[in-house]
């Protein structure tokens, strides 16, 4: 089976090859003032940006997540209170209501 899973420090310095890499594409073709691969450097240089914000971004929600799991595994009575509670709220929020007559 292959594995999905996502590894934020491979994802990390991959948006750094990016960044490095746009930003020789956008020199040389300063350089030599050719405006499409300038464009295509600065292209390079956003996805790498972009690349490492959601590896951070990965980072903090599995964080996230990870404290979740370990709360309901620490104290599953409570745990069951909240969302019955949760629940209930929302189904008052959302049920219509009996109009009285």
């Amino acid at each position: 089976m292959a594995d999905n899973s996502i590894n934020p420090t491979e994802q990390k310095v991959e948006g750094v090859v990016d960044q490095a890499k746009g930003r020789v594409k956008d020199a040389v073709g300063g350089l030599t003032g050719d405006a499409g691969m300038q464009a295509d450097g600065k292209v390079d240089q956003f996805a790498g940006m972009a690349r490492e914000e959601f590896a951070d971004l990965y980072e903090e929600g599995e964080g996230l997540i990870e404290k979740g799991v370990t709360f309901v595994r620490d104290k599953p009575l409570l745990s069951l209170g909240i969302v019955a509670a949760v629940g209930t709220f929302l189904g008052w929020l959302c049920l219509p209501r009996r109009k009285k007559a």
